[in-house]
């Protein structure tokens, strides 16, 4: 939660909101959040007596965090600007980047800028390079595509899908001494500046705190030591070997799994309670209870799930000033979206149930509630359950989603593992099949449940 504005932030905790994916400055090695970004504020933080809780979100999650007041500042390489100026407060620079393009290894067609006429290329959305390719796409003639994830840029190169990447210069050095698949070709431009940021007007005295400590580090020496653990030598910052990695990252993957499973399952009970109820009211008498139903039905089945996580997540606390767990909105975005699902579910079933009867049952002088009880529902839930069991898959899936806000499932932890090492398509080959045995066994475990109970 975040922290308000004291003149004196020593003792005090406060939550900082990153990127997932932005090595060197900030990405995961055997499970911890590490970088310049991360040691940096961690050493300032250690120096100036305060605590650091980080979320790590993406950049453009980071900054809708920040907007939100679900954190207190925000540090993920993030450039100065003018336009950024007018709505938040940065600290003093604490890195001096620069732009580079860079090419697949097996390309000898592309030399320089004047290569690319008619071409594509990709860069970081929001970032230096992105601003610095769309400045020359004109004159050189060039398409600029935006991505927001640096190892996702470097496939698309390696695909053929672009023929170059315009990134931050230490960015680029990294995945190259990861066997990204690139090599730069051009000399780094002068680019902007990174600086930590918080809200305009907001916690001041952190920011003072941020500047102090930098000014420290500096002067001590410490800072060029965070710098040359990542940019002397970017290979030695982590080990290459990818299968070395992906064994020390077996318990974040497993720990992600669980956190899908969770989250999952008490999703799926709130929809089950939700869509129970929506489905008998769309088919009362009553005109204003079956609209109610209607409208809930057709705003979730009409409008993309990651839009609620966003909403839930970010939205809800700018509207309301309260904050938002992670678990709460991602269990409101699941539940709520399938809950609309299950709705037209449990009407489909109940209106298939035979009309005739209802009638005989109400001819043996059985009242209607009694009637739908002990005739219409538990013929109705023989039908409906293979439907169930198929949308409790698809929440399962649908789960992934919620990686947009940070919420540490099974892809995002995913994510992590190749934003490190740059080997996308292994690492979500093995987060397919941990996926596929999690399905597998929860179908079989649900088919069990169908037949024990609907003999």
């Amino acid at each position: 939660m975040a922290q308000p504005s004291d003149s004196n932030v020593e003792g005090k905790n406060f939550v900082i909101g990153t990127d997932t994916t932005f090595a060197p400055f900030e990405f995961r090695a055997n499970g911890e959040l590490v970088g310049i970004d991360m040691d940096l504020l961690q050493a300032i933080a250690k120096d100036q007596g305060f605590s650091v809780d980080i979320k790590s979100l993406g950049f453009s999650a980071a900054l809708a965090a920040l907007s939100s007041n679900q954190v207190d500042g925000v540090i993920a390489g993030m450039s100065i600007t003018d336009d950024r100026k007018a709505i938040y407060d940065f600290s003093e620079p604490y890195f001096e980047s620069g732009v580079q393009m860079a090419i697949a290894k097996t390309d000898d067609s592309i030399k320089g800028y004047e290569d690319l006429a008619g071409k594509t290329v990709v860069a970081k959305t929001g970032s230096e390079g992105e601003t610095y390719a769309k400045s020359i796409a004109a004159k050189y003639g060039f398409t600029v595509k935006s991505l927001d994830q640096s190892a996702t840029m470097a496939e698309s190169v390696k695909s053929g899908s672009a023929v170059a990447v315009f990134d931050d210069y230490p960015v680029l050095a990294y995945g190259v001494s990861q066997n990204n698949g690139l090599t730069t070709v051009t000399e780094k431009v002068p680019g902007g500046s990174y600086g930590f940021a918080v809200n305009k007007g907001q916690n001041p005295a952190l920011l003072a705190a941020f500047n102090d400590g930098l000014a420290k580090l500096k002067a001590n020496g410490e800072y060029d030591k965070i710098l040359d653990k990542y940019l002397a030598d970017p290979a030695s910052a982590v080990p290459s070997n990818f299968w070395e990695r992906l064994g020390n990252s077996i318990p974040a993957l497993m720990n992600g799994l669980g956190h899908t499973i969770l989250v999952t399952a008490i999703s799926f009970a709130v929809a089950m309670v939700l869509g129970l109820l929506a489905g008998f009211m769309k088919l009362s008498n009553n005109i204003v209870v079956r609209g109610i139903s209607t409208t809930f039905v057709n705003i979730f089945r009409g409008t993309p799930l990651l839009l609620w996580a966003f909403l839930f997540y970010f939205g809800v606390p700018q509207l309301t000033g309260l904050p938002m767990s992670i678990w709460v909105a991602g269990v409101l975005t699941l539940s709520l979206n399938s809950g609309a699902y299950v709705a037209e579910i449990v009407r489909g079933a109940i209106q298939s149930v035979d009309p005739g009867q209802l009638e005989a049952s109400r001819s043996l002088g059985l009242g209607y509630g009694k009637s739908m009880q002990k005739v219409v529902v538990p013929q109705a839930f023989k039908m409906m359950t293979p439907s169930l069991i198929n949308q409790l898959i698809i929440m399962l899936k649908d789960s992934s989603l919620l990686l947009a806000i940070g919420f540490t499932e099974l892809l995002y932890q995913g994510q992590q593992i190749y934003a490190a090492n740059f080997r996308i398509t292994e690492t979500l080959l093995i987060v397919g099949v941990i996926y596929f045995v999690a399905i597998m066994a929860l179908t079989k475990l649900a088919n069990y449940v169908d037949r024990r109970f609907n003999k």
